[in-house]
Order: C-alpha cells, then structure tokens, then sequence
C-alpha cells in the first residue's frame, strides 16, 4: 500500500488524493469521523483521538498518524481501549506512519493518520 504525505493537509493513498483525516482499516480507505471527540477540543486545544470514534480495531497493530508536526492528542482511553484488545498502539508522526503502512501488508494495515498539526 502507497502512503505518502504530500504536505500540510494533504495525504495520497495509492495514488488517490484526500485533503482530510482518514481511516485505513485493512486496506481500505475511509474519512475520519471526528465528530465523537470534539467535546474534548477545548481539554486538548485540538480535536484528540478518543475511543468514542470508529477506529479500526481489526488487527494486531494500530497505527496513528500524528501529524506533521506530531501535535495530534491522543486520549488514555484510546490506549487503556488497546491494551483491554490486545492491540499494539503506534503513534508516530504522519510522515513516518506512511513510512511504516508502506512495509505493512495492506490486510494488515488499520491506521489513523492526521494530515494537519
């Protein structure tokens, strides 16, 4: 799967270009909803990723995209909600996320990246 951050907002996944948020949940690519965490905005000063989202939960790994700049909160029930699966939490910067999806079977791949902050 071809991942790459093109610049500040915007991501392209095999070839295709999204301006917003996405979702990657084996293979497939989806908007982020963030409408469940923005009740947190003003805790954070930005929009966090919280457990109240569809995140894709189906493998062993998931995978956030932080960011350009990395500044993507991240809220402990997010972390507490992996640990209660099973599921190995990375969160790392966009840039470096695509880096990783890119040596990740698409199957395989259940991301969230962050294309702004």
């Amino acid at each position: 799967m071809e991942v790459r951050l093109l610049r500040f907002g915007a991501i392209e996944v095999d070839g295709r270009e999204y301006e917003h948020d996405i979702v990657i949940e084996g293979g497939r690519v989806r908007k982020r909803k963030k409408k469940p965490s923005k009740p947190y905005r003003n805790e954070f000063g930005h929009t966090p990723v919280s457990a109240a989202e569809e995140l894709p939960w189906g493998g062993s790994r998931l995978i956030i995209g932080t960011g350009v700049y990395g500044s993507l909160p991240i809220m402990p029930d997010v972390t507490d909600e992996a640990g209660r699966r099973g599921v190995d939490l990375i969160a790392i910067p966009t840039e470096d996320a695509c880096r990783l999806i890119a040596s990740v079977d698409r199957r395989e791949v259940h991301a969230v990246l962050h294309v702004t902050c």
